[in-house]
């Protein structure tokens, strides 16, 4: 993944989780924000992700392994993802014990149900407004 699209400062981290929506699954959660405001430094046009693998999921060999497969699968997927986005892909303990497409699904799934609870959002913002 290159460096334009990799979330990596702890203000961007938080500004994602609290301003965002957030999708679970039985191993990963995805949290997702559109960041365009002008108080957010940083900000950029392309999508950025970034990655949050707790010691519970192992040691630092399989934390490094989970974040690796991680961002093959987001790479893939940054082109759906809509301007000034800003995701994060938590991780649960036993992970790193499921298949690469059990993976794979898990990680659309969240992010397809943040995605519609962000549409969602912005509509309902939007229909106040006017």
């Amino acid at each position: 993944m290159r460096a334009a699209n990799r979330l990596r400062h702890n203000d961007d981290f938080r500004l994602t989780t609290r301003q965002g929506v957030s999708a679970a699954r039985s191993h990963v959660i995805v949290h997702l924000a559109v960041l365009s405001s002008p108080e957010v430094k940083r900000i950029q046009e392309e999508p950025r992700v970034g990655f949050v693998v707790s010691k519970k999921v192992g040691n630092s060999v399989v934390r490094s392994r989970t974040k690796r497969r991680l961002r093959e699968i987001m790479r893939a997927r940054l082109d759906s993802l809509p301007s000034y986005a800003s995701v994060i892909v938590r991780t649960r303990a036993g992970i790193n014990e499921i298949d690469h497409d059990t993976l794979v699904g898990e990680v659309d799934s969240a992010l397809a149900s943040a995605l519609r609870k962000l549409e969602r959002r912005t509509a309902k913002k939007e229909g106040a407004q006017g």
